[in-house]
């Protein structure tokens, strides 16, 4: 069917570091896991349930390299890419897993950071999440200039709670 489209958006906190092979030709994958959360209000019990689902990176070449010099666990990343399942004979029995190719990647906070005050660099990357937000948002929602605002708007909102988390 034509007209389809595979991508992921993720914003999420590294599970472990980024661990890395190398092959011949000077190519180089890097893997790691990033943690999402949703939290919702149970009704019936009124608590607060947070849920975590955890999804495998990867990475390829410079970005790889890029993302084991600067990432480490727990630092919060902004990733953009498509989704993959790949399988495998281990033991005779057939393998799976899903995974996310990451072609494009913003360091929300990294080992680097000063913590606590907001940095110039901390200001750009949120700058460059709002641009890649409202190009997205013109990709999927081409319809009227006041529906546009509206989502554009609403879609802000949830980005800059997820920035403040």
């Amino acid at each position: 069917m034509s007209g389809t489209i595979n991508k992921v958006i993720l914003i999420g906190h590294l599970g472990d570091e980024v661990k890395m092979n190398y092959f011949e030709g000077g190519n180089s994958i890097g893997r790691f896991p990033i943690a999402t959360n949703e939290s919702y209000t149970n009704k019936q019990t009124g608590e607060k349930v947070t849920t975590t689902e955890w999804h495998s990176i990867v990475v390829r070449n410079k970005l790889a390299e890029i993302c084991e010099k600067y990432l480490s666990k727990g630092d919060k990343v902004y990733c953009e890419g498509r989704i993959k399942t790949r399988n495998w004979l281990q033991e005779g029995q057939k393998r799976y897993t899903t995974e996310i190719h990451v072609a494009n990647m913003t360091f929300l906070s990294t080992k680097k950071d000063t913590g606590g005050s907001t940095t110039t660099v901390q200001i750009n990357l949120q700058c460059q999440l709002l641009r890649k937000t409202t190009h997205i948002l013109k990709t999927i929602f081409p319809f009227k200039k006041l529906l546009n605002f509206t989502i554009w708007i609403q879609t802000l909102k949830f980005y800059y709670n997820i920035w403040l988390n």
